[in-house]
């Protein structure tokens, strides 16, 4: 039995409030102490990938030990914008020549599925956290001008993902944003991940599951019939498996040249009324670099963001936070004419990117009990529940059909 070090990244793991923190039921109660030392699966990291993993492993009727150093739903995942977005951040065009048109075709055609699968999922466990469908709006812009996105759509739509591509004059009247061209898809969806992370765990919870916080992990090792965790308070945890859902404060084991750490800014303006019926209805993002991607909740507050760059830390300055809203505003009324005045929040946070914009969802290398949930650039939540039907099903001896997509590279 060796020791290995299970002390993952440490971040700020974001600056400003986030509007969904100020939510009702957005969080839930942790215990302090454990209650016993043996589970079949331990979960680290109470956010949505730790959430999604405990509820299909207690679905399945595992008992589950969830774990994290900070209160539950209170680390990275009230940053997000939570546009559940079945469009992964590198198109099918570019993927297929970055990982060949079998891997590419099956990720994108997985991702729309999820989504889908995240809906359902929500609706069956009467989730109240505004989980809702959307079309996605993709604008062109300076990464992809008109004639890449028309070819964008034919080779979405060859594979069986809708994709209807807008030129100029009907993206105009129907949507009254002067872009060369977009494309228009069916299958994303919205919600509040504060309230979405902290129903599931209410669900896992109801099945007998555990939370216990603050709680830090700071060593691990493999036994012959399963794993051994440390705590920081000298605790030694056993169970048959364990799930790191640690997000961007990965193990050390995970570090690779394929992710890195990037930081993105958001905003959340004061509810507005007399907003258009598309805006209400539809998630907007543009294929541009920075870009930028907006959409609406259910009191007509517009949600913002993006100027992402390629550092992990520059998310920390309060004063970089602050003209960076400025600067998400003003795109967006330069684009569909609506100014939204002071936000009435603004926050920044990391994030992880893979090269191939595709999560990293594997065993922990060198392990055979041990998974890690990591790397999900913008489509944070459309991965954790990729994420949580692999592991889930790599827990049960079975085996998912595209788990070879997303392994540890």
């Amino acid at each position: 039995m060796a020791d290995h070090d299970a002390d993952t990244r440490k971040d700020d793991l974001r600056t400003g409030t986030p509007f969904w923190v100020k939510t009702p039921h957005s969080t839930v109660k942790a215990a302090r102490r454990m209650s016993r030392d043996r589970f079949d699966a331990i979960v680290v990291g109470a956010g949505i990938s730790g959430a999604l993993v405990a509820e299909a492993l207690t679905r399945a009727g595992k008992s589950v030990l969830i774990l994290d150093r900070r209160p539950p739903v209170r680390g990275s995942t009230p940053a997000s914008t939570a546009m559940i977005q079945h469009e992964i951040d590198v198109p099918l065009s570019r993927l297929r020549r970055k990982i060949g048109p079998d891997h590419a075709d099956r990720a994108w055609l997985r991702s729309a599925r999820a989504v889908g699968d995240l809906v359902a999922l929500s609706k069956k466990l009467g989730l109240d956290c505004h989980m809702r469908p959307k079309p996605a709006l993709y604008l062109a812009g300076n990464q992809m001008g008109a004639r890449a996105l028309a070819s964008e759509a034919r080779m979405r739509a060859k594979i069986g993902i809708e994709a209807e591509y807008l030129k100029r004059p009907e993206l105009l009247d129907r949507f009254g944003m002067d872009r060369p061209a977009a494309i228009l898809s069916q299958a994303s969806a919205s919600a509040n991940p504060a309230q979405l992370t902290a129903g599931l765990l209410r669900a896992a919870l109801a099945r007998k599951a555990r939370i216990v916080s603050p709680v830090e992990i700071t060593d691990m090792a493999e036994l012959p019939g399963g794993v051994a965790l440390a705590t920081l308070r000298g605790e030694v945890l056993v169970a048959d498996h364990a799930v790191f859902c640690t997000g961007y404060e990965y193990l050390p084991q995970m570090k690779t040249k394929s992710h890195h750490v990037t930081s993105t800014w958001a905003l959340a303006s004061r509810p507005l009324t007399g907003l258009p019926g598309w805006m209400r209805d539809s998630i907007v993002w543009e294929a541009a670099d920075p870009y930028l991607y907006f959409r609406t909740d259910e009191t007509g507050r517009i949600i913002a963001g993006g100027e992402d760059e390629e550092a992990s830390e520059t998310n920390a300055d309060p004063a970089k936070l602050a003209a960076k809203a400025k600067v998400i505003a003003r795109k967006l009324r330069d684009l569909t004419g609506l100014s939204i005045g002071r936000p009435a929040y603004a926050w920044s946070a990391p994030f992880s990117v893979t090269d191939d914009g595709l999560p990293i969802i594997d065993r922990v290398p060198g392990y055979e009990r041990c998974f890690a949930v990591m790397g999900f650039g913008g489509n944070g939540i459309t991965f954790s529940m990729i994420a949580a039907q692999i592991v889930a099903a790599e827990i049960a001896g079975k085996s998912d059909p595209d788990a070879d997509i997303f392994r540890y590279r």
